[in-house]
């Protein structure tokens, strides 16, 4: 039996105190967050809103499912930052939220959105990097510092910034529902590697790389904390090495690792 086809959401700007409580709501539910202590609050989103910034929220059958904020950033009039993005799974909602930021950001004349996301969760980096055709600009060690929620508790909350290139092929690719392709170099070196769920150090000094992730860093966290410690100090090691030594990420590669090249990318 074929799966089916899911309808695309509704997506559009929230302005109301009443519409805000709910994205609110929502993530903390998606962020396992009390009420008391949601990841942004009504105030903060409503100041944005009222400002003229971004804040959407994605509808399935008139419940809200998905919402995302962002604001005006540098250089001014050109670029803006995504700040949180949450969506509940089943609905896509999280790429047509993307989707209609992009439309959104394009319609102001940006050429630019950047985000950060957590680089161990596979999933978020092949939607960040495969899917929406971004960009690892920067590796950010603990970004946010200490975070008390059920995603991020007990660990240092390491960050890589994408930068999405509104205008740029690959993002227009996207837009079109196209898949990216990833080709990964014929000589490309482990540098870092999955061994019966450890990570293993490699060579860094090969022009062509590979950087695996854990296929599950949010269930290692609760399961076993200290290899997910030592996920997390491997891969800020690594990835951030290479970034600074002047290598860059090409792709994501079969939902596990990335490909990193010091040569020319096309």
């Amino acid at each position: 039996m074929s799966a089916p086809v899911l309808s695309a959401p509704a997506i559009r700007e929230l302005h109301e105190l009443d519409e805000l409580e709910a994205v609110c709501a929502l993530f903390c539910e998606i962020w396992g967050t009390p009420a008391n202590n949601p990841p942004i609050n009504v105030e903060q989103m409503r100041a944005l809103s009222h400002a003229g910034n971004y804040v959407a929220g994605a509808y399935a059958d008139g419940r809200l499912v998905g919402a995302t904020v962002a604001f005006f950033g540098a250089p001014i009039a050109r670029t803006m930052h995504s700040h949180i993005t949450g969506a509940l799974p089943g609905h896509a909602a999280g790429l047509a939220l993307k989707l209609h930021q992009r439309d959104w950001a394009l319609d102001r004349g940006l050429h630019r959105i950047t985000w950060t996301y957590d680089p161990l969760i596979a999933r978020n980096a092949h939607f960040n990097l495969a899917k929406l055709g971004g960009v690892i600009d920067a590796y950010l060690p603990n970004f946010y510092g200490t975070v008390d929620d059920a995603i991020n508790a007990g660990t240092d909350t390491d960050r890589a910034m994408v930068g999405w290139d509104l205008a740029g092929p690959r993002v227009a690719a996207a837009a079109r529902r196209e898949s990216i392709p990833v080709v990964v170099p014929p000589g490309a070196v482990a540098a870092l590697t999955d061994r019966d769920g450890r990570p293993v150090l490699g060579r860094t000094d090969a022009e062509d790389l590979l950087v695996g992730v854990p296929a599950d860093i949010e269930k290692l966290r609760h399961t076993d904390p200290a290899m997910a410690r030592d996920w997390r100090l491997a891969l800020r090691e690594v990835l951030a090495g290479l970034l600074a030594d002047g290598a860059r990420v090409t792709g994501f590669h079969g939902r596990s690792r990335y490909v990193l090249t010091r040569g020319p990318v096309a």
